[in-house]
């Protein structure tokens, strides 16, 4: 079952499209990239398995960005390469370091369209690398200060596959078998929402995690959802990724406040479609996030009504403490307040961290992702309502 973006908070426009850019090799998977190759009459076809094999090692395990650094390929076929594709890496505008040591990059694939990734050491295994599906969002989750961004596109697999590049670029984490390793975990919970664009982000994590490339285990990839409810089964029969379900409110009434999306897809729809999450069990339980806002959603009584509806489901709850962003209405509950709700999951059996935060003084993080150049607009259009 597909299902529909919306795209009516995006911007209209009757600008004619750019023209075509030479395609990425990054975000082609091994199938597209033979194909590609034979297509373009780069490759003749029976060269094409062997000359994609070598090529998709340059790229996802030396991270190589020029074709001429292809050492086993030949000058003529590097030339041919260079004619017809690229290796290129987006335009990084900015790139600031927390004094807690998260990383966050503001990264520009074209004009206009741009997306903030974030590294966040010590988590998972070694580092977490938090990645952009979507250029803005519309979703609109009233805590959410991404959502405050009218969508522009979706990225693409090239685009998604890009920042995980980056990462490893700023990290010198090339070639991918580095035993020290410091990216070991892939979360889409950047920007935008990843099942309005499952096609790129599925390509992506194939990517991610070929053995002969980055190289990450799929158990070591969480795909982070508001809850679309018809493509929780697509997204793990295609990936077999990690789920975590931004949850934040156990009524209907008040998730329909923090995330609208549920009035469309309400919570008795969205635990139906959890339960049946392809290879749930313990061994690979679901995430629910849950944003604590003062007086909003943390009372002991709310801890007790997510304890009975979590009831069956192999899980772990991740306490997010608010993180404020300019404009908001929502304030962070107070610790021993957080600490109490923990308290009732625990006592129910369920591991209940309540997640450090990381980056605020760089709005990187949970929540407080918007692009700089979305900033400057909205500045900028502040500055003229008040001139008028």
């Amino acid at each position: 079952m597909g299902v529909t973006l919306d795209l009516s908070r995006a911007p209209k426009t009757d600008a004619a499209p750019p023209p075509a850019a030479k395609p990425n090799l990054s975000g082609l998977t091994r199938d597209q990239l033979r194909a590609a190759l034979v297509e373009t009459g780069v490759v003749p076809e029976d060269k094409a398995r062997m000359r994609a094999s070598q090529i998709w090692r340059w790229i996802h395990h030396h991270g190589v960005t020029d074709f001429a650094q292809m050492t086993n390929v030949a000058k003529e076929a590097q030339a041919a390469l260079a004619e017809a594709f690229t290796l290129a890496r987006p335009e990084i505008v900015e790139r600031q370091v927390s004094k807690d040591g998260t990383r966050k990059w503001l990264v520009r694939f074209a004009p206009g369209i741009e997306a903030e990734t974030v590294y966040i050491p010590d988590v998972g295994r070694a580092g977490a690398l938090c990645v952009s599906s979507q250029v803005g969002c519309t979703l609109n989750c009233s805590f959410c200060h991404t959502g405050t961004q009218t969508l522009v596109r979706n990225l693409t697999a090239a685009e998604i596959v890009a920042q995980v590049q980056v990462c490893r670029d700023d990290l010198e984490e090339w070639p991918s078998d580095k035993e020290d390793r410091r990216l070991s975990n892939i979360v889409f919970m950047g920007m935008g929402e990843p099942l309005y664009n499952l096609d790129n982000v599925a390509d992506a994590i194939e990517i991610i995690s070929d053995n002969e490339g980055v190289a990450l285990s799929r158990r070591r990839i969480t795909v982070s959802t508001s809850g679309v409810v018809p493509q929780l089964d697509p997204l793990g029969k295609r990936t077999a990724a990690m789920l975590a379900i931004s949850l934040h409110a156990t009524n209907d009434d008040l998730r329909n406040e923090l995330v609208p999306l549920n009035k469309k897809y309400p919570l008795e729809q969205l635990m139906a479609g959890i339960r049946a999450y392809p290879g749930l069990s313990n061994a690979r339980r679901v995430t629910f996030e849950y944003v604590m806002l003062k007086g909003v959603n943390d009372s002991p009584a709310e801890a007790k009504a997510l304890v009975q509806l979590l009831k069956g489901i192999p899980a772990k709850i991740n306490l997010i403490p608010f993180n404020p962003w300019p404009g908001t209405k929502y304030e962070c509950s107070d610790w021993p307040t957080i600490e109490r709700f923990a308290a009732v999951l625990n006592r129910a059996g369920y591991a209940s961290p309540i997640r450090t935060p990381r980056g605020r003084d760089i709005l990187a993080a949970c929540g407080q992702l918007k692009s700089e150049s979305e900033k400057i607009r909205a500045s900028a259009l502040r500055a003229m309502v008040q001139v008028d």
